[in-house]
């Protein structure tokens, strides 16, 4: 069962995502919270598989209170996925940055919002395609950071999986485009997340578009 703490301003929202999320059976809203101070309470007595996370919200926002999760080692298991009806660019890469593991719209179709929280709450990361183009394009439009120390010193077979995973290549076609077995492809995964102090494969995403690595359409 994957436990959700539900964290938004209206409460209309809440109910509404509540019976979604628990439609299959293997998901259980276990907490809710109507700001991010309250959720970050919620999140630390609860100790949730995943945070549905609005984003403006009074007193802390869902970027901050995000952020404070991320920085927490007790809470280094729970994932953040933040839903929002605010796509803007800087949003997106906050978020991030912030430590989100996925970002959706609330138009999301429920099936979809189901989905994602099995993605991330399994460890991946999910961002919806509508978003990451313009996230991305806001990224890649400042100077790389081609003095990044941390890509340099990574070897060539490590810099070619960022590439791939900044294009947004799962495992398995990682495996495939590089002739790798699967295993080896997580290993490379896993690797990068450790030299990178990477929370999770949405942070390589943004670290390949600022260090130039990826580029949009490239």
């Amino acid at each position: 069962m994957i436990r959700v703490v539900l964290v938004d301003d209206q409460e209309l929202v809440r109910a509404g995502l509540r019976p979604l999320a628990e439609l299959d059976g293997d998901v259980a809203v276990v907490g809710e919270a109507a700001d991010g101070r309250a959720g970050l309470s919620r999140v630390r007595e609860l100790r949730p598989d995943v945070v549905l996370m609005d984003v403006r919200m009074p007193g802390l926002d869902g970027i901050a209170a995000t952020r404070e999760i991320a920085a927490d080692p007790a809470l280094r298991d729970v994932r953040v996925l933040v839903l929002t009806t605010f796509d803007e660019d800087e949003h997106v890469v906050e978020a991030i940055r912030a430590g989100a593991s996925g970002y959706l719209l609330k138009d999301v179709s429920p099936g979809d919002l189901r989905a994602a929280i099995r993605t991330v709450a399994a460890g991946d990361s999910l961002l919806a395609p509508a978003v990451t183009a313009t996230a991305m394009r806001a990224v890649a439009a400042a100077p790389p950071r081609l003095d990044d120390a941390a890509v340099a010193g990574l070897t060539e077979r490590e810099r070619g999986v960022l590439v791939l995973v900044g294009r947004g290549l799962t495992n398995d076609e990682i495996a495939r485009d590089l002739y790798l077995s699967p295993a080896t492809a997580r290993t490379y995964v896993s690797r990068l997340l450790t030299r990178l102090d990477a929370r999770d494969r949405a942070a390589l995403v943004v670290l390949a578009y600022e260090t130039g690595l990826v580029r949009p359409g490239g």
